[in-house]
């Protein structure tokens, strides 16, 4: 059973669409949900949560029907949102406690669950602070908190790495690879930072204007079309660029000493066409490996 999914959904404000027509699978492990500003992503997660209701067509997450059991679905899941979301005057274990027992855990267990969870996202030291003298990166770790309290089977994280240090911002990918790849709880990534869902998602789903554009894998949406590869010369060569345009080689980018190559799909050993072309121009090989598109580069494709 897939973890979330929407079948034809269509989402409105008043009389404007935000989503539209989509339909959409979220398997289990580690998902990333990309898209530019506008695209339907925050309007998603909220018909998840089963705060919106769809205008028509259908969504379910574990299994339940967003539009009849909202508060049975929140139960279940975590949710780490954008914004700091703490209670002003308490401290970090009264608030993730608190948290827990919202979500319909007993208050002795929430405590206990509060303590855990507070050591597993290295704010153990600080839990008898008050949540307002925290920095920022603490702040981000105490929403991580309140959401996995309660043991959720499915968590939604929007922006886990806003406003973190490089330090903090590795700190925080680590925890969520760790509770995808580790803790058995399937993870929904939005962000804007396409290496940090590299980072952390076996999955993507690419929206754009309240549809879907792409998904699938990370491995298989970075491969390229045709036969590409990258090469490095020991220096720049405008010789060898001639050389290999020769053998049909396309030159798509030259940067120093560094090209990207491509053939059409027919061709075959294209290493031997780039050492063949390195001997006539008399130029050297330092590296050659098969080219991948970035993640980055699937997205600016599918919203382009």
């Amino acid at each position: 059973m897939p973890v979330a999914s929407a079948n034809d959904l269509t989402v409105k404000y008043g009389r404007k669409p935000a989503v539209t027509g989509l339909t959409v699978t979220i398997p289990e492990g580690s998902v990333g949900l990309l898209g530019p500003n506008g695209a339907g992503k925050t309007t998603l997660i909220k018909t998840w949560l089963g705060f919106l209701r769809p205008y028509s067509g259908s969504a379910s997450v574990l299994g339940m029907s967003v539009a009849q059991e909202g508060l049975r679905i929140r139960r279940h899941i975590g949710l780490m949102p954008e914004q700091d979301c703490h209670i002003p005057g308490m401290n970090a274990v009264s608030y993730v406690s608190y948290a827990g027992e919202l979500a319909g855990m007993p208050a002795n267990h929430a405590m206990r669950r509060a303590h855990e969870v507070l050591e597993y996202c290295g704010l153990g030291e600080a839990r008898y602070r008050q949540i307002e003298t925290y920095s920022t990166g603490m702040r981000q770790r105490i929403k991580l908190a309140q959401a996995l309290v309660h043991g959720p089977r499915l968590l939604f994280l929007d922006e886990p790495t806003n406003g973190l240090d490089p330090e903090g911002r590795t700190d925080m990918l680590r925890l969520v690879r760790d509770i995808s790849h580790g803790k058995d709880i399937n993870v929904v990534v939005c962000s804007h930072l396409l290496p940090d869902v590299e980072d952390t998602c076996d999955r993507v789903i690419v929206m754009r204007s309240g549809q879907l554009v792409a998904e699938g894998t990370v491995a298989a949406l970075r491969r390229t079309g045709g036969v590409q590869v990258d090469v490095e010369l020991r220096e720049p060569s405008p010789r060898f660029l001639e050389a290999i345009a020769l053998t049909g080689a396309r030159v798509i980018s030259v940067l120093g000493s560094r090209c990207r190559l491509a053939w059409s799909e027919q061709t075959t050993d294209p290493a031997t066409r780039v050492f063949e072309a390195a001997a006539a121009s008399e130029a050297q090989v330092r590296a050659l490996k098969p080219a991948l598109r970035s993640l980055e580069d699937v997205f600016m494709e599918a919203i382009a």
